[in-house]
């Protein structure tokens, strides 16, 4: 088998997501290969290069590549996948948003959020929200599958893989970068964080997220939010921890105020450990957490943040 990995990086550093990708791809069996496809990145070609369990580094370094656009990432993908058994991205944004394509291209399905390797055509994969897990079997040649990162280790980086360059650049001439807005933050990006609090509608509105903030100024932890919170305006929607915001799963996550939707739950339930603080003690947060204490977040977070 032949597995091409397609890496995630700003043409500086390699995202981690690339790294946990590559454990899902080493679960597989067989020869990996990443793609490391931007403008001016042999910087993250040579970290790629160090992953282990990867044989092979493919660069293709063109000005096309730059912000890794969808449509002209796709043909490439394509042109690569000649005698690939598997092509597997992260379950980020970037991956969503050019695999489907990919998979379109080479007419076969895309198997999505994958959680687990079975075989090397058998995966598993979150439905309903996350209330079940369903094992897919692709009988297709090559299998197209989107990796939700938090479900894998990540690989270290003790490899010494061979780095060859790729010329072919594709420029459909479809689409084209005009920019972004970053939100910046000193405290942990939230799919990064190794401890995350996040707030909910209990918070009762924005300014009371300062509460949240001395603890998490102390832990060196990411502030997140649950959707009822991001929708009554308390907060911007990149805080959003859920099946529609960002999916997390840190050594400690705080859940504060949060009752615990379907939704967020299947955003967070994989984290390591789980304290729960709410003053409902049938609150569906209780049913996944390590430790829930029932009592007013105004009273008992203050208190612990007191305690730090």
């Amino acid at each position: 088998m032949s597995i091409l990995v397609i890496a995630e990086h700003d043409n500086d550093t390699l995202k981690s997501a690339t790294l946990n990708t590559v454990t899902a791809a080493a679960a597989i069996g067989g020869d990996v290969a990443v793609l490391v496809a931007g403008s001016d990145c042999q910087a993250v070609a040579q970290e790629a290069a160090k992953i282990s369990g990867v044989s092979q580094v493919i660069v293709a370094d063109n000005v096309a590549y730059a912000n890794q656009l969808a449509e002209n990432m796709q043909p490439l993908i394509v042109e690569l996948a000649a005698g690939k058994t598997h092509i597997l991205a992260p379950a980020t944004t970037s991956g969503k948003n050019i695999m489907p394509g990919v998979a379109a291209l080479l007419d076969v399905a895309q198997i999505s959020e994958v959680t687990k390797i079975e075989s090397a055509d058998v995966f598993e994969r979150p439905i309903y929200a996350g209330n079940a897990l369903a094992k897919v079997q692709s009988l297709d040649s090559v299998k197209v599958l989107t990796v939700r990162t938090t479900a894998f280790e990540e690989a270290a980086l003790e490899g010494s893989a061979a780095v060859e360059a790729h010329g072919a650049a594709h420029d459909a001439g479809k689409s084209s970068y005009i920019g972004e807005e970053v939100v910046e933050s000193e405290r942990p990006e939230l799919t990064a964080a190794k401890v995350i609090i996040s707030g909910g509608r209990g918070m009762g509105n924005g300014e009371n997220f300062s509460i949240l903030e001395a603890v998490a100024d102390k832990l060196g932890a990411a502030v997140g939010a649950s959707r009822a919170a991001v929708d009554a305006g308390f907060v911007s929607n990149d805080m959003q921890v859920g099946q529609t915001g960002k999916i997390v799963a840190p050594e400690l996550y705080i859940a504060v105020g949060i009752s615990g939707a379907i939704q967020h739950l299947a955003g967070m339930k994989d984290s390591k450990v789980i304290v729960a603080i709410n003053k409902d003690d049938e609150a569906p947060i209780f049913s996944v957490a390590d430790y829930g204490l029932v009592a007013d977040l105004f009273e008992a977070v203050p208190e612990f943040e007191s305690n730090l």
